[in-house]
């Protein structure tokens, strides 16, 4: 899509955007890509195009990924069902390594690869590569999923401070070599927490936070580790919102300064929150009343 606008207005955009670009030069931003901007191909484009922006104005970001529907593709292709308990994926050794295949290889270098079509310089890694990720099983009834017992942030901070975008698959490994499946949104949560991030965004298939969850005209904007448990308590934040919500908190407890959950099916969302003043989702924090 072309827009008709001039280069004066062009140039006042930008001049715009100086003040968030200023906030967020040199600073980590963590971006947990999953879901519904994931498989339709036009906002894929679009969050990888963002995402590059993002790095060549100085900010340093990181993108963990997921890949859900893919690994389930697969897992059907070779005949294999998949069995969820509690939501997650129930991992047996043929399936974690289906897992790592599919995560670590073709998704993940799917992503570098249209990174770099977009002009970013990106590497890929996975939670197994210099002990990213190192993790225990997290509940015999799911098998090789994993809970994670340590973050190694070395190798993203050796590759930001070389102009990387590293983009992260979320698999992780124990000091046996047994390889764990880990939720998408757990891991991001972590990573962004042991990288101190300035923030963590978390791409999703819904507008964010909303008191009606069928009304996107009830989303919250704001809410803080207070106002979340009352949200928890009135059953405002209820089923898949849960978890999501619970990684944001984590997150915040862990030092990352604030979690937006943001409409990955919103184009540009990424570029609306990060460089305007409009915001594209729900931003948590630790407490309202500190906020600068």
């Amino acid at each position: 899509m072309s827009l008709n606008i001039t280069n004066a207005q062009r140039a006042e955009i930008l001049t715009q955007a100086l003040p968030y670009i200023q906030k967020y030069y040199g600073k980590i931003v963590v971006i947990k890509y999953g879901g519904n901007a994931m498989i339709n191909e036009e906002l894929k484009q679009q969050v990888m195009e963002d995402t590059v922006l993002l790095s060549l104005v100085g900010v340093k970001v990181v993108l963990v990924h997921g890949g859900g529907p893919e690994i389930t593709d697969t897992l059907n292709k070779v005949g294999k069902e998949s069995e969820f308990v509690d939501g997650l994926r129930v991992t047996d050794k043929e399936t974690v390594d289906i897992v790592q295949m599919v995560l670590a290889g073709k998704v993940n270098k799917s992503l570098v690869n249209l990174l770099g079509a977009k002009g970013g310089k990106a590497m890929g890694i996975s939670g197994i590569d210099a002990h990213l990720i190192e993790a225990k099983i997290k509940d015999e009834r799911l098998g090789y999923v994993g809970k994670i017992t340590n973050i190694n942030v070395n190798p993203i901070i050796d590759l930001l401070d070389n102009g990387y975008i590293p983009v992260v698959s979320t698999v992780a490994c124990d000091k046996e070599g047994n390889v764990y499946n880990i939720n998408a949104d757990t891991a991001a949560a972590y990573i962004a927490g042991a990288l101190k991030a300035e923030s963590l965004i978390s791409m999703t298939d819904i507008a964010g936070v909303m008191r009606d969850k069928d009304a996107p005209e009830t989303l919250i904007p704001v809410i803080d580790i207070k106002d979340s448990v009352e949200l928890f308590n009135s059953g405002v934040i209820s089923g898949g919102m849960i978890p999501k919500v619970e990684c944001c908190i984590d997150a915040i407890h862990r030092g990352v300064k604030k979690v937006f959950i943001m409409d990955g099916r919103v184009p540009h969302s990424l570029l609306i929150e990060t460089l305007t003043n409009e915001g594209a989702g729900t931003m948590v924090i630790e407490d309202k009343n500190n906020e600068h």
